[in-house]
């Protein structure tokens, strides 16, 4: 479906304005930025799964704990990670639907059999 079909323009319906589908475009980019880093999308891939510690997932991604670190911090910084304090430990999971949507279509477009 073409992007002017979404926003009801091609159906005579009216569409979103100019500046709001430009509003929309920034916070689109600015979400696929962060998932274009192989590090981060492969953090949410395991995530989606359910909640992690940095441990669990240092091990997962066979990564130092201060590369798992720097990327979950971008992850919550950008607003599509949270995480909970269990005791001593921290539980790290997907806070965005929209991201664990995305991260859900790939997983089926380049992972599943």
């Amino acid at each position: 479906m073409a992007f002017a079909d979404q926003t009801g323009a091609a159906q005579g319906q009216p569409g979103i304005d100019a500046d709001e589908m430009m509003r929309r475009a920034s916070e689109a980019t600015a979400l696929m930025k962060a998932l274009a880093h192989e590090g981060r999308m492969m953090i949410l891939c395991h995530l989606s799964a359910g909640e992690k510690t940095v441990t669990q997932l240092e091990d997962l991604l066979m990564q130092r704990q201060a590369a798992v670190s720097q990327q979950l911090s971008r992850l919550r910084g950008e607003g599509l990670v949270t995480c909970r304090r269990e005791g001593k430990v921290r539980l790290y999971s997907v806070s965005d639907p929209r991201a664990a949507e995305i991260v859900d279509l790939m997983y089926r477009l380049f992972c599943a059999r």
